[in-house]
């Protein structure tokens, strides 16, 4: 089961709402494992605005309606 007694950011949540893996978008975007751990888990983390914009893609192919908003307060 997803995020099971883990803190979780905007980000993870909306991944395990949707039963989507972390290795999943660590292999459409071509991040690191723990950059993807980190935005998941970590909500202090910010990401760059290239990182922002390869999870953006990735996950726009699940929900073209996306925005950074959605995930962060930037």
């Amino acid at each position: 089961m997803f995020g099971l007694g883990k803190r979780r950011t905007k980000l993870g949540k909306w991944l395990d709402r949707r039963g989507i893996s972390q290795a999943w978008l660590k292999d459409k975007t071509g991040l690191n494992k723990n950059t993807i751990g980190d935005l998941t888990s970590d909500i202090e983390r910010s990401p760059t605005q290239k990182t922002m914009k390869k999870i953006l893609k990735a996950l726009r192919e699940i929900d073209p309606n996306l925005k950074s908003d959605d995930f962060w307060d930037i």
